[in-house]
């Protein structure tokens, strides 16, 4: 199999898992606007929750978000409408976001049998990303009616995905 081949088996899962954890978490339908090969590491928006993935395959999984929609997602998810700033409950939302989507695709990848690390959260701009060695990281932009996010995605499959 080529690599375009692997990237659509581990990527699509990845999207389907982002568009379930907005449309049945948070009650906000997004759309994809693109696609691109990322030219530097370095996270879209200020807002970034970053999961690692082991097993068949290794690689890094970031879900960007801009504040606004960090702010929206978290002040839905806890219900509580006063939250205007980003703070550690946006950061923790974030992270539990996060967790949500790629537990959702990991479900679809069993039969790579991997692991996933604890979310970590970023905040601030153009934060350096650390993707997997040989691995050509990919970003998917989406909208909503929040505003923009994205996601960053870097795997390796040593042998190929269906080994």
């Amino acid at each position: 199999m080529t690599a375009e081949v692997d990237n659509i088996i581990y990527i699509n899962p990845v999207i389907a898992g982002l568009e379930e954890a907005f449309n049945v978490q948070l009650n906000c339908k997004i759309e994809r606007t693109g696609l691109g090969l990322m030219e530097n590491n370095q996270a879209l928006y200020p807002v970034s929750g970053i999961i690692g993935i082991s097993g068949k395959g290794v690689g890094t999984v970031v879900l960007s978000m801009s504040e606004s929609v960090a702010i929206k997602a978290a002040a839905t998810m806890l219900m509580d409408s006063d939250i205007a700033e980003v703070n550690d409950e946006v950061m923790d939302a974030v992270g539990e976001i996060t967790n949500i989507v790629c537990g959702g695709a990991k479900a679809k990848l069993a039969q790579f049998q991997l692991s996933m690390s604890l979310p970590n959260v970023l905040c601030g701009a153009n934060c350096r990303l650390h993707f997997p060695q040989n691995s050509h990281p990919i970003f998917i932009p989406f909208k909503c009616i929040w505003g923009s996010l994205a996601l960053q995605i870097g795997f390796v499959f040593p042998g190929g995905a269906t080994k």
